[in-house]
């Protein structure tokens, strides 16, 4: 039985609603019993089975953001779509809050698929999927499972297990360094479990450091602004529970995205910090149905939802020559 979840019918949205969309919320329910709440977008007019994709990402960003912009997009161009909150995150359920797992994260991804292929205007059949940030290799790591999923699109994508588990551009790739974090963390499992209290950690620093790197600089700039904070995003505010790190340390993502089948866009921006997560993952790819896109000039966030950025005319050519 599906968890009752108290939703927000208003608008609150960090871009406007579009009039060519029809909007409303919902919820489904993952088999691990949690139950995700998303936004469902739709083209106004349009009868008979539509193609449909879901949508999530940024991690630690709520659908309230991005991952419904991109949602919208994509339904003024024709596909039914999802926007969802993933597990234990904004208005879905699960406790505790404010975790994540890379096996709970990919099967949110697949439990949308359960919820799209039963609707009665979507064709099973046309399936896609499209994660932003953390949630792109999400999204790569679902499509290497679920032979439901006819095409992914992963925009400006993270390996969240190899940046656990490595650092930031690999920096901390020693066993000396793993060590360290692991003995960090699991010292703070015992402190949380005295004090009864998770730590929270993650979500974008401040104050910001005078030495901080252009990367983080470009998040904090981000997430400062109105189109960046939301309150239930926990990049705007508290971050993540301090043990969710160690599952990714040792569970890496995409072991076998070489036998995806589908087809696969990754899209990212030229001035990324994190463009080699895109290019090592589409090095390993294989069939001629697998994409790479840089963007010129493009910052990491630029693709969150800088409309004159995005290349949403591509996405869309994408989606419509593989989701048929």
């Amino acid at each position: 039985m599906e968890e009752k979840l108290t939703l927000v019918e208003a608008w609150d949205k960090t871009f406007p609603q579009s009039e060519k969309v029809d909007h409303r919320k919902l919820t489904f329910h993952n088999r691990y019993g949690v139950t995700l709440a998303a936004d469902l977008y739709a083209p106004k007019g349009v009868s008979g089975l539509l193609p449909a994709v879901a949508v999530c990402g940024p991690f630690g960003a709520v659908k309230e953001q991005c991952s419904g912009l991109y949602a919208q997009a994509l339904a003024e161009r024709g596909f039914l779509t999802i926007a969802f909150d993933p597990s234990f995150t904004g208005e879905s359920g699960g406790s505790p809050r404010y975790v994540a797992s890379p096996d709970i994260n990919t099967e949110d991804f697949q439990a949308a698929v359960d919820f799209l292929s039963v609707q009665e205007n979507v064709d099973p059949e046309r399936i896609g999927i499209l994660g932003i940030c953390g949630w792109g290799g999400m999204a790569l790591n679902a499509a290497a499972i679920d032979t439901r999923i006819k095409a992914t699109v992963a925009s400006t994508m993270y390996d969240m297990s190899r940046v656990n588990a490595r650092g930031y551009f690999d920096a901390e790739d020693s066993e000396a360094a793993r060590f360290e974090k692991r003995r960090a963390l699991n010292a703070q499992r015992t402190a949380d479990y005295k004090s009864g209290e998770y730590a929270r950690a993650g979500g974008v620093v401040d104050p910001l450091p005078e030495d901080a790197p252009d990367f983080v600089r470009d998040y904090y700039a981000y997430y400062k602004t109105p189109r960046g904070y939301h309150p239930r995003s926990l990049n705007s505010n508290q971050g993540w529970n301090v043990t969710s790190a160690l599952s990714f340390l040792n569970m890496p993502i995409l072991q076998y995205s070489q036998e995806i089948r589908s087809a696969v866009l990754l899209v990212h921006g030229e001035k990324a910090h994190s463009c080699y997560f895109s290019q090592d993952a589409f090095a390993r790819l294989t069939g001629d149905n697998k994409e790479l896109m840089i963007i010129p000039g493009a910052v990491h966030t630029d693709l969150y939802d800088n409309m004159a950025v995005i290349p949403f005319d591509e996405i869309t050519n994408f989606f419509n020559q593989y989701l048929v």
